[in-house]
C-alpha cells in the first residue's frame, strides 16, 4: 500500500510525523479536499475543521485544525495550523459548552469572533467524536 509522510506543525510543537495513506482537511472557500500519495503540488489556506490521517495500518487520526495551511510537496503533506489539537486530547465537555454559548449568543445578534467560536468548538466536537446531541430549538 502507497503512503506518504504527513507533519503536522503548531507554532507550539510538532504534534504529529508519521506515514499515511490519506489525509482530508478543509480549505478556506474551498471545501473538503484529500491527498493520497503521489498528489500534485498543493498550497492551499486551511479553515477551522476536522482533519483526518488515514493511517498505514487502517486507523484515524482525527485532529481539530484551527486555520493555517496545507502544502503537498514530493510525497510530503504539510499541516501549518495556527492551532491544532488531537482528538484524543479534546476536553468534550469544554467544546460542547463553548459550543452552546456561541448559539446563545448568535440568537441575539450576529458577531465574526461568536461565528469563529461556533466554528472551532465544531471542529473540536468532530474530531473528539463528534456531537452526541444538540441543542437546537431549546430556549
Amino acid at each position: 500500500m502507497a503512503t506518504m509522510e504527513v507533519r503536522l506543525v503548531s507554532p507550539e510543537k510538532v504534534l504529529f510525523t508519521g506515514e499515511a495513506t490519506q489525509v482530508i482537511t478543509r480549505t478556506l472557500g474551498g471545501g473538503e479536499i484529500a491527498f493520497l500519495p503521489g498528489h500534485a503540488p498543493f498550497l492551499g489556506a486551511l479553515t477551522e475543521c476536522h482533519t483526518r490521517i488515514s493511517m498505514a495500518d487502517g486507523s484515524v487520526l482525527d485532529v481539530a485544525v484551527h486555520g493555517g495551511f496545507v502544502q503537498v510537496a514530493g510525497n510530503t503533506v504539510s499541516i501549518l495550523s495556527d492551532l491544532a489539537e488531537l482528538g484524543e486530547q479534546i476536553d468534550r465537555g469544554r467544546a460542547m459548552r463553548a459550543k452552546e454559548n456561541a448559539e446563545e449568543f448568535l440568537r441575539k445578534e450576529h458577531d465574526a469572533e461568536a461565528v469563529s467560536a461556533l466554528s472551532r468548538a465544531h471542529a473540536r466536537l468532530a474530531a473528539s467524536g463528534g456531537v452526541v446531541g444538540t441543542t437546537q430549538g431549546a430556549h
